[in-house]
Order: C-alpha cells, then structure tokens, then sequence
C-alpha cells in the first residue's frame, strides 16, 4: 500500500504537471478523467485538496473510489467528506465548483462497481487486498446545474 508521504508525493507531481503545462497536460491518468477534490479537514477545519480519477459519471454525478489502492483504511478525503459532504471540485480541467458528496447506497454501488472495474481493472484488485468494502462516492452538483 502506498504511504501517506507517496500519496502526497504523488498529488504534488501531479499538481506540478498542471501547472508547468497550464493546465494542458494531467487532466487524465490511466485512461479516467482526473478531478482536483478540495474537502474539508474533519479535524483541522481547512481545505484539503486531492487528486482523484473518475471511473464513471453517472448522470450529473462523478463517481470516485475510496481505494487508497487496497488499504485496509480509509482515504482521509473520504472521511473528511464523510463528515463534511460540501466539497468543491475541478473536472477534467474545467473551473471548480460547489458539489454534494454522498456515498454510494448498497443498490447504488451494486449497480456501479461492474462499470467501475471496467473502467480501471485495477480497483478489482484492490478490493481484493483488504476486508473493507471500497466505498463508492457520488460527488452531485450542491446547485442542482448539471456537472
């Protein structure tokens, strides 16, 4: 399982590869869309941003994986968003925007997991590597406008 300081490595390569190419390069990863998720910390109270990839869009709803690639625990975005679900998130490269993060109810996942392994084989095989079950998160527009 990755560390917390690859994680973090990881976002700050990321974020610098949008950046030196001005927004031209980064915004897909293993052939997802990739989203910039701003949360807010449920201990600290401040904004935390992450890099996350999009197996599947359903509807006005972008669908992210609490993987953290098969760890027995969760991603600290995904309990921050637990706690606090206004989140504020950058799609594909367009400008950030207010949104509602909501976990995925049991039908919900049911009917989405088979798209989402589709989408990146990968996220089967974490699920393999750990006794939780991997969440499944539906980030909805908080303004009720399409995504």
């Amino acid at each position: 399982m990755p560390s917390d300081l690859q994680l973090k490595a990881m976002n700050t390569i990321h974020r610098a590869l949008l950046t030196i190419s001005f927004g031209r390069l980064g915004w897909r990863a293993g052939g997802m869309p990739v989203l910039e998720l701003t949360t807010t910390g449920r201990k600290s109270g401040q904004p935390r941003t992450v890099m996350l990839t999009s197996p599947v869009q359903e509807g006005d709803a972008i669908v992210i994986v609490a993987s953290r690639g098969g760890d027995d625990h969760h991603p600290a975005w995904f309990l921050n968003l637990r706690d606090h679900p206004d989140v504020e998130v950058a799609f594909a490269g367009k400008p950030k925007r207010s949104m509602q993060a909501r976990v995925a109810s049991p039908e919900e996942r049911a009917a989405l997991w088979p798209r989402v392994t589709v989408g990146y084989k990968g996220y089967a095989n974490y699920q393999t590597k750990t006794d939780r079950e991997i969440p499944l998160v539906l980030l909805e527009p908080a303004d009720g406008t399409r995504a």
